[in-house]
Parts: structure tokens; sequence; C-alpha cells
């Protein structure tokens, strides 16, 4: 596939979030920005009110050649994951999706001040890829060296090579994240029978619209394991239906 048509048939904002990425990470490879000036730092934020910190250190990456291939995976999984979601899950509410990765960014923000991580693509990218892979857990995935395990298991996986070749907590926060969103989203309503506490604002609703027709919602959340809630009876007894004995 050309490499414009294979860029123009991302879903609109995994598009946005790969292309700010790959620009902002070369700008600061090749020292055109630099790169202290992007990076979360808690001090610059609430010190000096540089509140553009907490956009870009979500985008930016410090390439070299120690980090290249990492950066390599966490675009890939933008390219799988997001997309994923993004047209599968939200393919006819685009506003839902931009919820979505402004929750998670403004919690990943969170966790990057509490924990002093500068970067942030690395929880952002765990917590999208989490979501898919709770909405698809039994969908099998292939990782290194031809293995293949359950969707599930995926991010977990992530965290723990993470964890034992760069000692960062920074994927398992990215878990986190994505869990509390899961959780307010899917499983607060569908587990335990409560309302949606992550409904989109109607502000973006009506800056992104719905799309209407198309397919969507090939990942779908658990079913619903809370008690069903009765109808209370009628004080005249249940009635007969005509046409049974």
């Amino acid at each position: 596939m050309d490499a414009g048509v294979w860029y123009r048939s991302l879903p609109r904002f995994t598009r946005y979030w790969l292309t700010a990425t790959v620009v902002l990470s070369m700008l600061c490879r090749f020292d055109v920005i630099p790169l202290y000036w992007l990076h979360l730092d808690r001090s610059a934020v609430f010190g000096k009110l540089q509140l553009w910190r907490c956009v870009t250190s979500l985008f930016v990456f410090p390439i070299s050649s120690n980090t290249a291939f990492h950066f390599l995976i966490n675009c890939f999984f933008i390219v799988q994951y997001s997309s994923k979601l993004e047209k599968d899950q939200y393919g006819r509410s685009p506003a839902d999706y931009l919820y979505l990765l402004i929750v998670a960014a403004v919690l990943a923000n969170i966790g990057g001040m509490i924990f002093n991580v500068y970067f942030l693509m690395d929880m952002l990218v765990l917590a999208i890829t989490y979501i898919w892979c709770q909405l698809n857990k039994d969908v099998t995935v292939s990782f290194w060296f031809g293995t293949r395990f359950k969707a599930m298991y995926l991010p977990w996986v992530l965290a723990a090579f993470e964890f034992i070749f760069h000692f960062s907590l920074a994927s398992l926060v990215g878990i986190f994240v994505g869990h509390v969103y899961y959780f307010f989203k899917f499983q607060y309503s569908q587990d335990l029978g409560g309302t949606a506490l992550l409904e989109t604002p109607q502000f973006l609703k009506r800056l992104v619209p719905d799309i209407s027709g198309g397919f969507g919602g090939f990942g779908l959340p658990p079913e619903s394991r809370a008690p069903p809630r009765q109808a209370p009876e009628s004080p005249w007894g249940r009635g007969m239906t005509l046409g049974r004995n």
C-alpha cells in the first residue's frame, strides 16, 4: 500500500497522535526544539506555569541510538491498537474516543508527576493497549519469537519487559490509567449495575459529531454480571397472556 494511502486510512485521532509524536520527537532529535522545554517537570508546571509541558510530554520521546527501537515499538502499538480501538469500538462516536484520550492524558500527567516520569508516551500507549485488550480478552495476539497468547495478558508482558530491561514503572502506571478508565466506563455499569461515570461531555459531541451508519463495536464490553432489576409487580396481579392456556 502506498504510504500516503496508508497514512490517510488511519482513524482521525490515531493519525493526529502518531503525527504529533513523530514530528515533536524528530524535532527534538535534531535539536530544532530543545528537549528540556517539552518534558514533564512538576516544578516548572506549578512554579513557572509552563502548562504546555502537560501536553508536549505526552508526545515527545527522547530518541537516541539506545531508545530508537523502543520509540518504533511505541509507534507500532499506536498504529496497531489505537487504530483498532478507535475504528472498532468508537467508529461511530469519535468524540467518545477523544474523551478517552483526554481522560488517559490527565491521569498520565498525574502519574508522571507522582513518580517523576518526564516522558508520558509509554503510559499513554500502555493505557490504550490495556483498554483494547480488556475489550478483546480472548483474541489471540502474537508477540516476539512467534509466541502467541490471549490479549488480556499482553499489557502485563509489556510491563514486565519494561521493568526488567529499563527498571521503569511507567508501563505499570499506564496499565493503572487504562484500568481506571475501563472500570468507570464499562465495569462499574456492567458488573455493579451503576451508571456510566465517564460520559462524554456534550461540547465534545458538538465539536466532533457522531457518524451515522458504518460498522462499530467489534470489541465489546463484558456482559453484565449484575443481578437483573425486576419491574415492580402490578397490584392487580401478573395477568394472563391472551392465546395461551
